[in-house]
């Protein structure tokens, strides 16, 4: 959950030298992989969530948001063992004066990951395409990666992987795989010249023989995409924008390129349309 506090400061504490806050209005929207599901949404397409979330008062207040955008809760698992992340950030006269997280970053446990693993299973053979959003968030494990990547590509139902850094080498054998620049030489541990196409393209092909991978869409900010699948390499520029706010543009971008892949667009398509609407996205705050 994203929660938003908004309000005015017309004081320092007594207590210690901080604002004090008077709220005026408070906010909840999806956040993480629910930004995903929003997106896959507006595209026109079914998105159902797949996930371990807190059975707490977050957690109810997260699926009630769910359901109340008309999201498919299937796969929605609500543990007692575990808390619903919340990024709750307290604005005042337009400026964030603090964000306050409250999460857990721990594995989830043998019982959940089967519970997870049992509905995924379920839902995956009536899927066009499975999307795998990691946050580094523990739901997502070396097991589960594994198990449902076999298993949806058992069932020819293609995957789309948005890394982290836990995780980032747990992904083999996926469809697509979608690192922004940081993500992918950190992941691989490697620097290189990303103005030079040579080292580009070397080091993408070094990420695809070491996962064992179809295709991957790297993200490179203000130097647009860069993608090679079926044996197809292209480097999109960036279009032009006034950049507003670049959070989300990376959630846009693989719910573009998941919806592209379940069309099975060809590779240069896929790459311009998620270009297109990974910029269009950074506009708006």
């Amino acid at each position: 959950l994203d929660s938003y506090v908004w309000g005015k400061v017309d004081r320092i504490s007594p207590e210690a030298p901080v604002p004090v806050v008077s709220v005026q209005k408070r906010e909840y929207r999806l956040g993480g992989a629910g930004n995903v599901l929003l997106n896959v949404q507006s595209l026109g397409a079914e998105a159902i969530i797949c996930t371990v979330v807190g059975k707490d008062s977050s957690g109810d207040l997260l699926k009630g948001s769910l359901l109340g955008k008309g999201l498919n809760c299937e796969g929605l698992i609500q543990s007692p063992e575990r808390i619903t992340t919340i990024k709750e950030r307290i604005i005042a006269s337009s400026q964030q004066i603090v964000r306050v997280d409250t999460e857990t970053e721990k594995p989830i446990s043998h019982s959940e990951s089967e519970q997870l693993i049992a509905k995924a299973k379920k839902l995956i053979p009536s899927c066009d395409v499975v999307i795998f959003e990691d946050y580094d968030k523990g739901v997502l494990t070396e097991e589960i990666i594994t198990t449902l990547t076999d298993f949806a590509n058992l069932h020819q139902v293609p995957t789309v992987v948005d890394p982290k850094k836990k995780n980032f080498l747990s992904y083999k054998n996926t469809t697509l795989f979608k690192p922004n620049l940081k993500e992918l030489k950190e992941g691989l541990k490697v620097d290189f010249n990303v103005d030079k196409p040579s080292e580009l393209s070397e080091i993408v092909q070094q990420l695809m023989d070491t996962l064992q991978i179809k295709g991957a869409l790297i993200t490179l900010s203000e130097r647009g995409v860069y993608i090679n699948l079926h044996e197809e390499e292209h480097h999109l520029p960036a279009h032009l924008r006034q950049i507003a706010d670049v959070s989300g543009a990376g959630d846009t971008v693989i719910s573009i390129a998941a919806c592209c892949v379940a069309l099975k667009l060809t590779p240069k398509l896929i790459a311009s349309i998620s270009n297109l609407g990974g910029g269009l996205v950074c506009e708006r705050i």
